[in-house]
């Protein structure tokens, strides 16, 4: 079965940092696309980020490019988010994907 999981998440001021990890279990997505997504309250999922199997290319939505980098750990099954500048537009559930699975996602909150 696989399996999905965030963590790294939390409550951080505007302008710090985090860096979100996600591992996979139950299947090797050494080969497979992976995903960033987040969902504000009251708004739909959006996708922030993604990374190819081998690393490279890496694409951003524009909301976050300059301030969050994708990298991927194949040999640990894990692909990671790292969140700088952090905007109070920023706190969300982060959850990340990859063919049809999804992370139960963690929480994001970014202070003003």
């Amino acid at each position: 079965q696989v399996q999905l999981v965030e963590s790294g998440g939390g409550l951080v001021q505007a302008g710090g940092s985090l860096r979100l990890s996600c591992a996979a279990s139950g299947r090797t997505f050494s080969n497979y696309l992976m995903n960033w997504f987040r969902q504000a309250p009251g708004k739909e999922r959006e996708w922030v980020a993604s990374i190819s199997w081998s690393g490279s290319p890496t694409h951003y939505a524009d909301s976050v490019k300059g301030r969050f980098t994708i990298s991927r750990d194949n040999s640990k099954d894990t692909v990671y988010l790292q969140m700088s500048s952090l905007k109070p537009e920023d706190t969300a559930v982060y959850y990340c994907k990859f063919a049809n699975y999804w992370g139960r996602g963690t929480q994001v909150t970014v202070s003003s």
